[in-house]
């Protein structure tokens, strides 16, 4: 069943790069007490991650925190040494927390992950967006259609300002 507005995020274990290397943290921990615009995609350096979905949260960065959110966090289904590496080349670092779950234990708790094996990308994660407050999803948007339609930056934005 697919996570929805209302919901307590599942408390599961992402990898996030700290000053000590990768360490595990919970969704609990890392989404308590904040308010946190995540959003997931399929992978880090596929074409439309990278041109079309992480490029709006990066250039509305400040728009955003204005907003009073604390933090902007993306996860895929990749591990922490691919994230951190996307993250490096895309000029994130310091700005969008990038969350590992190379398991898909995250977007299958939540009900958000995609069997890719016809495209030979195995399980990944929907693409999606969501405002998260406290750990409670406040809203949720999932692509339907390919490309970047309904969870980018400009929807959360609208969504922000109510």
């Amino acid at each position: 069943m697919t996570i929805q507005p209302g919901d307590k995020l599942p408390n599961v274990e992402f990898t996030v790069t700290t000053a000590e290397g990768p360490q595990k943290m919970l969704t609990d921990v890392l989404f308590s007490g904040r308010k946190v615009v995540l959003f997931g995609l399929p992978g880090a350096f596929t074409p439309t991650c990278s041109m079309n979905h992480l490029p709006g949260f990066l250039l509305a960065h400040d728009d955003i925190k204005a907003q009073g959110v604390d933090t902007i966090a993306c996860t895929a289904v990749n591990d922490i040494h691919v994230m951190k590496a996307w993250s490096k080349d895309t000029g994130s670092e310091g700005k969008i927390m990038m969350l590992a779950d190379g398991n898909a234990e995250f977007a299958k708790a939540a009900g958000l992950d995609l069997d890719l094996a016809v495209a030979g990308m195995g399980l990944r994660s929907r693409r999606y967006s969501m405002i998260v407050e406290n750990g409670v999803v406040k809203t949720l948007n999932i692509e339907t259609e390919r490309g970047v339609n309904v969870s980018g930056a400009e929807t959360i934005m609208q969504q922000l300002k109510g």
